[in-house]
């Protein structure tokens, strides 16, 4: 039987392999808020696929067909749908990691391991809502017949970049949320907020071009804007500058996330 000792900067020195050695507790975490998730509600996996869908029809209506803005050609349910796919796994991650530490008050208080794990592990479960929603990109671009072709697969490189977009502040708001329990209530505001100022209804190419580069300090307009180009092609074209500048601000907020977690990290069984 292995035996793992804990003492002053033990812990510190060997944290990274202690995730690694804790990933059954990760696998264990997970596992559980999925089974949550989907076994203890009425709905279930059907929440996870209504959800986007009257998102994706209330936003069709009031920019499509009343707003009348432009979809380039492409199906504006799908235009939609393209960038709602990131945007709602990073509105569900953000939510769930923010207050992930907060509702296993108990573990954290009573075992020793990285408290990384929590956040990240709920993370999971947004990421298990996020592949259940290509059923229905599947289903819309069935019902218009329009195919992506290859590029699709690029997508297999925008998804960590996605997981990487939730988790530098879900890292950042969980710890806060542990100190200052009113920001619990600034997740929501954002959340709500961050829809309106993101290009999920709408193309980045409405943004007058003098407010373009600082629209896309907003690391989800570059990643938005990628899926959409992968989904919907040509017909939504990119702004390659919104590129490396979410790019920037994705690594920048993941590393400002980890940073000041792992600053924290050692009071939270204290103050909790």
């Amino acid at each position: 039987m292995q035996e793992m000792l804990i003492q002053a900067g033990h812990t510190e020195r060997n944290y990274w392999r202690d995730v690694w050695r804790f990933r059954e507790l990760f696998y264990f975490l997970a596992w559980r808020d999925v089974l949550v998730r989907y076994k203890q509600t009425v709905l279930g996996v059907t929440w996870a696929l209504l959800q986007p869908f009257l998102t994706m029809l209330v936003f069709t209506l009031v920019f499509g067909r009343l707003a009348k803005l432009p979809s380039h050609g492409a199906p504006y349910p799908v235009f939609v749908f393209a960038a709602l796919l990131p945007w709602q796994f990073f509105s569900r991650a953000l939510s769930e990691s923010s207050t992930s530490l907060i509702t296993n008050t108990n573990l954290i208080s009573k075992v020793y391991f990285p408290r990384l794990i929590v956040p990240i592990g709920t993370i999971v479960v947004a990421l298990v809502d996020f592949l259940i929603s290509f059923a229905i990109l599947a289903g819309l671009m069935a019902w218009y017949s329009y195919w992506p072709g290859p590029r699709m697969l690029l997508l297999f490189l925008l998804i960590p970049a996605a997981v990487a977009v939730a988790v530098g502040p879900g890292l950042l708001i969980a710890a806060l949320n542990v100190r200052f329990r009113d920001f619990r209530y600034v997740v929501p505001f954002i959340v709500q907020l961050g829809m309106y100022i993101s290009p999920v209804g709408f193309s980045t190419n409405i943004v007058p071009e003098k407010w373009r580069l600082l629209y896309s300090l907003n690391p989800l307009v570059g990643l938005i804007d990628a899926f959409r180009w992968v989904i919907v092609g040509p017909a939504s074209p990119v702004y390659l500058p919104s590129l490396y500048i979410s790019g920037v601000m994705i690594v920048a907020m993941l590393v400002v996330g980890i940073w000041y977690f792992r600053r924290t990290e050692r009071t939270f069984a204290d103050i909790i």
